[in-house]
């Protein structure tokens, strides 16, 4: 792989006695697309969670170069997670207002209205989040995620609750995080999607990683074959 943008180094995670990670190392290629597979329970939102500051892992160490402290590296990192990080009473302008500010972002109001018209939320600006469908809300959440031009993107399921038209929509907006030189882990059992935008792959079982490598056009076409065969 090429330069790291982030190092997993010998991770353990420890949930009571129960090992969720372990003893994992792995880099992720800077400027690159790791998709992070693996069947349920095999640690890859943990794993996630703990690339994003979000957990502490029991033993081993995550470098991420460039960060000096635990806020710039926060300040680096854009997350879609499990947990949607949304004020239900707020509008979903006034979401990403609450953010920006939080991110300092430069020139909000322009980064905001761009966000919101290329997740396709631009008509729903001024409506609560707490009326929006599941799908309105996992596009604002790519939005925030996106929002503050972070150079390391961490999603995890990023096209849950999305119909086709939205789907093709995230693929495009990771296509072009990648094209600007931003770093993407992306984690999904959304193998197409997944695949067709990794650059790099991945896979953990029982909190081990089994396989890591690039991605090629086999593994695109045939991602269940190839899923099935190293798992």
């Amino acid at each position: 792989m090429s330069e790291a943008a982030i190092s997993v180094r010998d991770v353990w995670k420890f949930f009571g006695e129960f090992p969720a990670i372990r003893g994992l190392s792995l880099e992720v290629p800077a400027a690159g697309v790791l998709a992070l597979l693996g069947r349920n329970g095999a640690g890859k939102t943990t794993l996630l969670r703990i690339m994003a500051g979000l957990l502490r892992p029991s033993r081993g160490s995550i470098e991420i170069p460039g960060s000096q402290d635990r806020l710039e590296q926060a300040r680096s990192i854009g997350m879609v997670g499990h947990g949607q990080w949304l004020y239900e009473d707020l509008t979903a302008k006034e979401n990403l207002e609450f953010f920006a500010a939080l991110y300092e972002v430069a020139g909000a109001k322009e980064q905001i209205a761009h966000w919101l018209e290329a997740t396709g939320l631009w008509k729903f600006r001024d409506s609560r989040v707490g009326e929006f469908s599941r799908g309105m809300r996992q596009r604002l959440t790519v939005a925030r995620a996106f929002l503050h031009d972070p150079r390391i993107l961490l999603l995890d399921e990023p096209w849950t609750a999305l119909d086709d038209r939205a789907m093709n929509l995230v693929s495009s907006l990771l296509l072009g995080a990648r094209s600007r030189n931003r770093t993407v882990v992306v984690c999904s059992h959304q193998l197409h999607e997944t695949l067709s935008v990794a650059t790099h792959i991945a896979v953990l079982e029982r909190g081990r990683l089994i396989f890591r490598g690039e991605n090629t056009d086999e593994f695109k076409s045939s991602p269940r074959d190839f899923y099935q065969r190293i798992s």
